[in-house]
């Protein structure tokens, strides 16, 4: 959460940003091709971090079976491995600096690649499940593939921790399992509604779903919010190149923002073609979207990009963004952050004698405290007592926070 004097200095600057806002839209009235609505909102320069968030080191005094592990299940290739690789760095780093600082209890490490396909994601999760050692999972990262094997987990009884699928609907299945590290798409979708409407002062939205549960399902949510705003809506596919179609019936309609339900595999190409067409108004791409391989595969037109996302901006975390940086020689991307308070949680649960997949199940259902991004207590379906939405914007190519938005 950022502080009360960040968020009033934040609020502030955006009132005159808004006021800004409101001469840019009236500039652009007579549709998206004439000229740019983007407003220049403030960006966040710190975040607090709860002073008791508990680190992967603990004590130092834990002792373990040295056969004991933990497993990251989800992409690490694919057309999206990015938001998978930015999580299971966030695990491994987790991991190395609990048992660097652990000498009686190291912790083993297994990754299996999905590679993001619900259709692929049976088999490394049947394969994991099998392996008596692990005890623990943080995955899957995709709506999609999480829906697909969740029964597997439930069947196992292993616990497995989300740090980026959104679908609501997961929650929904009865399974005791399943745990989401982040804010739901019930939850995105009228924040990223509100961020639009209110804070960028755009008025008419043109929604646009890809095939996918998440892409589905958050394309529901956020039509629901905007109401009457919803300038039009089409949809595309998984692997699509070829937007022109859609294209089309967006230039035509001349909205105001365009908000892509979907990820950046194909977000990306779709904003590009989308401003070559001469579309001058926002893009507005969510979590799946909230990636520096947005900004690659679109070029300048990323220039017109804002996002959404239930995750915190890790990178202004100095002490998480330092050591990840130093471990990787790369900054945290989007959910990086998550994917290292998952592991911690279940580390936690190790050091405290849970050993067995029942008792570190019961340990995760039970848990109650904070982490470097959140405080993390769940209800009994899964779900975060609390979240928060954050907004971000592409400046001079790179992607930054502009703070708490729901």
């Amino acid at each position: 959460m950022a502080s009360k004097r960040i968020i009033g200095a934040l609020a502030a600057a955006a009132a005159v940003a808004l006021l800004t806002a409101g001469c840019v839209n009236q500039a652009s009235t007579g549709g998206s091709t004439s000229a740019t609505s983007k407003v220049d909102l403030p960006v966040q320069t710190t975040i607090d971090v709860p002073k008791d968030a508990v680190l992967p080191a603990g004590d130092g005094k834990a002792t373990c079976d040295s056969n004991l592990t933990l497993a990251y299940i989800g992409a690490e290739t694919g057309p999206n491995a990015q938001l998978g690789i930015n999580i299971y760095n966030g695990v491994q780093l987790a991991i190395d600096q609990h048992n660097k600082a652990n000498p009686g209890c190291q912790v083993q490490f297994k990754k299996f690649d999905t590679e993001g396909d619900p259709t692929k994601a049976t088999g490394p999760v049947t394969q994991a499940v099998n392996e008596p050692d692990i005890i623990g999972v943080v995955g899957l990262p995709f709506s999609g593939e999480s829906q697909a094997t969740g029964g597997i987990f439930e069947q196992a009884g292993l616990v497995h921790i989300t740090a980026s699928a959104t679908n609501p609907g997961l929650t929904k299945n009865g399974w005791t399992t399943f745990f989401r590290a982040l804010g739901n798409d019930n939850v995105q979708g009228p924040a990223a509604a509100t961020f639009i409407t209110k804070e960028l002062k755009l008025p008419k939205v043109y929604v646009v779903q890809d095939d996918s549960d998440y892409g589905i399902g958050l394309s529901t949510a956020i039509q629901k919010a905007l109401g009457s705003k919803v300038d039009g809506t089409d949809k595309v596919t998984t692997g699509q190149k070829d937007f022109s179609a859609t294209v089309s019936k967006i230039i035509n309609a001349k909205p105001d923002a365009v908000f892509y339900s979907g990820y950046y595999a194909e977000g990306a190409p779709f904003d590009q073609q989308l401003v070559n067409k001469g579309y001058k108004g926002v893009f507005v791409g969510p979590d799946g979207v909230k990636d520096d391989q947005f900004i690659k595969l679109a070029g300048n037109a990323s220039d017109n990009a804002y996002f959404t996302c239930p995750c915190i901006p890790g990178e202004l975390i100095k002490s998480f963004s330092d050591q990840y940086q130093a471990a990787f020689n790369a900054a945290p991307g989007t959910y990086s952050i998550e994917g290292y308070d998952s592991a911690t949680i279940l580390l936690a649960g190790i050091d405290k004698g849970n050993t067995d997949r029942a008792k570190l199940k019961d340990w995760v259902k039970n848990y109650n405290a904070d982490g470097l991004s959140k405080h993390y207590q769940w209800d009994s379906t899964g779900e975060l007592a609390k979240s928060t939405v954050y907004g971000y914007k592409v400046d001079s190519g790179k992607i930054v926070s502009v703070g708490a938005i729901g």
